[in-house]
C-alpha cells in the first residue's frame, strides 16, 4: 500500500473542497493535496487565511481512521495539531536566530509563537454507522511570508521569527512524518496518550487569564478538555464552564 500520496497543485479555492471531490485515495494511509495559493482558504466558522502566493504551506490531508467513534473525531484535529507544534519547535530550535518563545496549541486549531498565531487548522470528518469514515484537516502555516497586510490581529511567519527563508518541501516532509506516528495512535484507539500532550500543548495551560462569553469578561483557567473537543475553564470564583467552538474568546 502507497503509504502517502502528495498531489501538488498551482491554485484552488480550497484545498479541503478539492480533497472532497477527489478519488482514488483509498489505498493509501493519507492523501495530501498542497497549493501554492488558496483563493477561499478558511478556519473555524467565518474566518479566513491570509497567505501570499509561493510563500507558505497550504495543504490538506485526508485519512481513514479506523473504527473511531463519531463523539471523538476530535482527535484527529489534535493529532495534527501535535504534528504542527513539533515540527514547528524542531525547525525554530535549529536556528540561532529565533527568539526562545513557547509554540503551543491554542484551542482548538490554532498553533502559537508566544502570543502570535503562525497556523491554523480545519477539522472536517464524515460519519458512517457512528464512525468516522474519512477526515480531512486543511492547514495553513506561515513559513515566509515577510508581511502581513489583512486585520487579522497576530499573525507571525518563520520568515519573520529567524529572518530568513525556510524549505517548505524539507518542513513538510518532517510534518507528514510525525502526523503519520500520530495517526498510529489514532488507529490503535490510544486517545488517551494524543489526549494528554494536547492538554499539555495548551496555549495559556498554566494560569489565570482573560476571557470572554456571552456574558461578558471573566477570568479563568483552563481545566481540561472533553473528549468532544469542548473547552473546560474553572473562573476564579464559580463552577467550571464548558464551551464549544467560538462560545469562549480569549482575550490576548
Amino acid at each position: 500500500m502507497e503509504k502517502i500520496k502528495i498531489l501538488r497543485i498551482d491554485s484552488t479555492d480550497s484545498t479541503n473542497r478539492y480533497l472532497h471531490d477527489h478519488t482514488g485515495e483509498e489505498g493509501t494511509l493519507m492523501t495530501v493535496v498542497s497549493a501554492d495559493f488558496q483563493t477561499a482558504g478558511r478556519g473555524q466558522g467565518s474566518n479566513t487565511w491570509e497567505s501570499e502566493r509561493g510563500a507558505n504551506l497550504i495543504f490538506s490531508i485526508k485519512t481513514h481512521p479506523v473504527g473511531i467513534p463519531a463523539n471523538r473525531q476530535f482527535v484527529m484535529l489534535e493529532a495534527k495539531a501535535l504534528a504542527i507544534k513539533e515540527t514547528l519547535e524542531e525547525h525554530l530550535a535549529s536556528s540561532a536566530s529565533a527568539p526562545l518563545q513557547d509554540v503551543t496549541i491554542k484551542w482548538p486549531n490554532d498553533i502559537y509563537y508566544g502570543n502570535n498565531k503562525i497556523s491554523g487548522t480545519l477539522s472536517e470528518c464524515s460519519i458512517q454507522g457512528g464512525l468516522v469514515k474519512s477526515c480531512i484537516t486543511g492547514s495553513g502555516i506561515n513559513i515566509n511570508q515577510k508581511e502581513f497586510i489583512s486585520d487579522a490581529p497576530n499573525p507571525i511567519s518563520i520568515r519573520q521569527i529567524t529572518g530568513r527563508d525556510t524549505d517548505r518541501e524539507k518542513f513538510m516532509e518532517s510534518l507528514l512524518n510525525r502526523f503519520e506516528k500520530y495517526l498510529d495512535l489514532v488507529n490503535s484507539h490510544d486517545f488517551e496518550t494524543i489526549d494528554s500532550l494536547y492538554t499539555r500543548s495548551l496555549y495559556r495551560n498554566s494560569g489565570i487569564f482573560r476571557y470572554e462569553d456571552r456574558d461578558g469578561v471573566f477570568q479563568a483557567e483552563i481545566c481540561g478538555i472533553t473528549p468532544e473537543g469542548h473547552l473546560l475553564l474553572q473562573p476564579d470564583r464559580g463552577t467550571i464552564r464548558e464551551y464549544e467552538f467560538k462560545e469562549v474568546k480569549f482575550i490576548i
